[in-house]
């Protein structure tokens, strides 16, 4: 037999009660089992999309540099570190969430991208367009990056879920509902047990009455 769950009282109450317990636990599987499989679906599909953007990252950030090393070579390491520290802080970031699955993920957005040369805040007439370049290929891969860390965010967060219902799955279909099955099983048994005993006591009791 089955394991059942210590302590339970052979009643017809606590049989209806279990039996209730038990079609709410195999719904509950069912329904799980449905949700770890949307949410491996989803996870493998945001996978291939961070494939990607993290190719993207890695080209973005490769043009960045080598435009950056383009401009020191033709304004020196000295105006254009000097034009880097004029350009103040980096666009603010504009952080949302979003459910998949029940799963808050987060969105992010920079407010300004990419900002016109005139707006970067170092001079123009000491700079030269190299480093017009450079400055737009770091806003491109800043924005990358910043889509990246959505999307590297989200896979983890993803991945936890799904390991935390697949902890569910396992534990409604391996412990819960074969203790509840088992324990609906024995309290039916018992019962008929009971019932049999009863009938044999009556039937005892009926051939007295008779004798007497």
């Amino acid at each position: 037999m089955a394991e059942k769950i210590e302590g339970v009282k052979p009643t017809r109450m606590e049989l209806l009660r279990l039996k209730r317990k038990t079609k709410l636990a195999v719904k509950g599987h069912r329904l799980l089992k449905q949700k770890r499989d949307a949410l491996i679906m989803e996870f493998f599909n945001i996978l291939e999309e961070a494939k990607g953007v993290r190719k993207e990252a890695n080209e973005s950030l490769i043009k960045a540099f080598e435009s950056i090393i383009l401009a020191r070579g033709t304004l020196g390491t000295m105006t254009v570190t000097q034009a880097s520290m004029a350009t103040g802080d980096v666009a603010p970031l504009e952080t949302q969430t979003k459910s998949i699955m029940g799963v808050k993920v987060p969105t992010l957005k920079l407010e300004e991208s990419q900002r016109d040369a005139s707006n970067r805040g170092y001079s123009l007439i000491d700079t030269s367009s190299k480093l017009d370049e450079a400055a737009e290929q770091f806003e491109k891969a800043l924005a990358v990056v910043v889509q990246l860390a959505e999307v590297e965010k989200t896979i983890r967060l993803l991945a936890a879920e799904i390991e935390s219902t697949k902890r569910r799955v396992n534990a409604l279909e391996n412990i819960v509902i074969p203790r509840l099955t088992g324990t609906v099983k024995y309290i039916k048994m018992r019962l008929d047990e009971m019932e049999r005993e009863n009938f044999f006591k009556l039937k005892r009791i009926k051939a007295a009455i008779d004798e007497g």
